[in-house]
């Protein structure tokens, strides 16, 4: 089977909700092994007992991909439950909406440090453990680096940042046989989604996305499977857009 993730030990970070559950779900279904964090301990933990009924090898660790100290702590911990680790997603996440006049530096500092310092901690930390062969998918965003949102500039920036840091940390991996490579979702309907942004903001998107409604975590899941299998071994330093078409018309006319 094509890109088959049958006996791969893989860590997700950002793993139990939203995009993150959707990834953690879909590699397991396809065989992995799955390590998977967030910072919500009674929902982790919950959605690893979800998992392990339907006969999963999935184990959660509570981690705040900010903290250095939390991010040795769980690659130690994957390795020592799984013995060796594969495939790192780092998926973790945050888009809080406010506009630029509002934004404090307590708000810019939080978006930019899940999003774009936690990319950093666990890639350098990650590294570590990775065998020759070893894959690292980032989840990043259309956002910031194909269009604009003024009410997420923290994030568009955070996710701009994301892209560069793929193509530079691509280079110094390609030594080791180690990828690193990204997806950009557009608008994916996950809880988030909807109870951050609201349905007003949700039947908008699905007006201007050529295939007429949001993707699915599913969808994301499986361009970053791709990205992390074996056969994609000669692509590094890369992003895939995964929008349904969004950022496709010149204008919206064209819709």
């Amino acid at each position: 089977m094509a890109f088959s993730m049958k006996d791969k030990n893989v860590v997700i970070t950002g793993g139990n909700k939203g995009i993150g559950a959707g990834i953690t779900e879909v590699f397991l279904k396809e065989g992995a092994n799955v390590v998977f964090t967030g910072r919500d301990e009674e929902g982790g933990k919950s959605f690893e007992d979800e998992l392990k009924e339907k006969g999963y090898n999935a184990k959660f660790f509570k981690a705040d991909v900010t903290s250095e100290e939390d991010t040795k702590k769980l690659y130690e911990y994957a390795e020592k439950e799984m013995g060796s680790i594969d495939i790192i997603l780092l998926n973790a996440g945050y888009f809080p909406e406010i506009s630029l006049e509002e934004m404090s530096v307590e708000d810019w500092d939080n978006v930019i440090g899940i999003n774009l310092k936690g990319v950093f901690l666990n890639t350098k930390e990650g590294v570590k453990y990775l065998k020759d062969g070893g894959r690292i998918v980032v989840t990043s965003s259309i956002t910031g680096n194909r269009v604009g949102n003024s009410s997420l500039v923290h994030y568009a920036s955070a996710k701009a940042g994301v892209n560069g840091f793929i193509k530079s940390v691509a280079l110094d991996l390609a030594k080791k046989n180690i990828t690193i490579n990204g997806v950009e979702p557009g608008n994916i309907m996950t809880p988030g989604m909807e109870n951050v942004l609201g349905e007003r903001y949700i039947e908008n998107q699905e007006r201007v996305i050529p295939m007429g409604y949001l993707g699915e975590p599913e969808d994301i899941a499986y361009a970053i499977m791709f990205l992390a299998s074996d056969e994609a071994k000669y692509i590094t330093g890369q992003t895939i857009v995964v929008d349904g078409g969004q950022i496709l018309p010149e204008s919206p006319l064209e819709m």
